[in-house]
C-alpha cells in the first residue's frame, strides 16, 4: 500500500472512531509498527491529526472541556437564535426530551410556554425553570456531573429504557463532517445515544463552532439524526452529504 493511501486509510478510521491506537492503525493496515509511527508522526507533522502517547486524536481535538458557566457565556445570541429555531420542530403537545447544554437549554426556554407539553430532560438548569413553566418538566434522575450539570448514568439510562418520545432534542460537543456527532464523556454519550433512539424525529442543535471540530467520542453517525439546526455555512459538498444522510437542515433566523 502506497503512503498517500495508508494516509488516507488512517484518517477514516479516525474520523470514525474519534482516539485511534497505533497498535490498531499497524493491525488494521496489515503495516509494522514501525511504519505505524511513522505514518502518525508524518500526519502530525503535516498539522492533520494531533499525536499523544501511543494514538491519535482528531486535530482539533480539545483535550479539556470548560465549565457550564464558561460555555454558557459564549455565543449567547447565536444560542437563543438556535434554541428558537429548533423550538419551531417541535409539537406545542406530547412528549420531548431535551438534552444538558447551553444550547438545548434555549430550547427548552422557548418552549416552556406550551401548556399540554411535556418536557423529559437530564439538564439541571432547565429543571431549575419548571417554577415559571406552564409545561410539565420531568426529571430523568441520575447522577450529577458537575462540569456539564447533567444528570446521568444508570438511573438516567433507566428512566429512558421505559419512555419513547413525540422528538428528541441533543446536542453535541463537536462535529465531524463524515463521522458524526461526538461528546466528551462517556456517560453522557450513553444518554445521548439512548435518547436517540426514543423518536422518529431526532433534532440536532449546534452552534458552528463546533464543524470540524469533534470530541473524542462518537455518539451518533449523520444518519442517526432527522433535523440539523446549526449556523454554520456549509459549502455545497456539505449540503449534499447530509442530504444523502437523510437530514434537513434548518438555519436559524438572522435576528433572534
Amino acid at each position: 500500500m502506497l503512503t498517500a493511501e495508508r494516509h488516507r486509510q488512517i484518517l477514516r478510521l479516525l474520523a470514525e472512531r474519534g482516539r485511534l491506537g497505533l497498535s490498531e492503525i499497524s493491525s488494521r493496515l496489515g503495516i509494522s509498527a514501525a511504519t505505524a509511527r511513522r505514518d502518525a508522526a508524518a500526519l502530525a507533522d503535516a498539522g492533520r491529526v494531533r499525536r499523544v502517547h501511543g494514538a491519535l486524536l482528531p486535530r482539533d481535538f480539545g483535550l479539556e472541556e470548560p465549565r457550564y458557566s464558561r460555555k454558557a457565556e459564549r455565543a449567547v445570541t447565536a444560542k437563543l437564535r438556535l434554541g428558537r429555531a429548533a423550538a419551531a420542530l417541535l409539537p406545542d403537545a406530547g412528549a420531548v426530551f431535551i438534552d444538558s447544554g447551553t444550547t438545548c437549554l434555549e430550547v427548552g426556554r422557548a418552549v416552556l410556554d406550551r401548556a399540554d407539553l411535556r418536557i423529559f430532560t437530564n439538564s439541571i438548569p432547565l429543571l431549575a425553570l419548571a417554577g415559571e413553566a406552564r409545561a410539565t418538566l420531568v426529571s430523568l434522575g441520575g447522577e450529577v456531573r458537575p462540569l456539564s450539570l447533567a444528570l446521568t448514568g444508570a438511573f438516567a439510562l433507566h428512566w429512558l429504557d421505559n419512555l419513547r418520545f413525540d422528538a428528541v432534542v441533543i446536542g453535541a460537543s463537536g462535529l465531524d463532517p463524515v463521522a458524526g456527532a461526538s461528546t466528551t464523556e462517556t456517560a453522557e454519550a450513553g444518554v445521548k445515544s439512548e435518547a436517540l433512539r426514543r423518536a422518529s424525529r431526532r433534532i440536532l442543535v449546534a452552534h458552528g463552532e463546533k464543524w470540524n471540530r469533534p470530541a473524542v467520542l462518537r455518539f451518533a453517525a449523520w444518519n442517526a439524526f432527522s433535523d440539523f439546526v446549526t449556523d454554520h455555512p456549509f459549502s455545497r459538498a456539505e449540503r449534499l452529504a447530509l442530504s444523502r444522510a437523510g437530514i434537513a437542515l434548518h438555519p436559524p433566523r438572522s435576528r433572534p
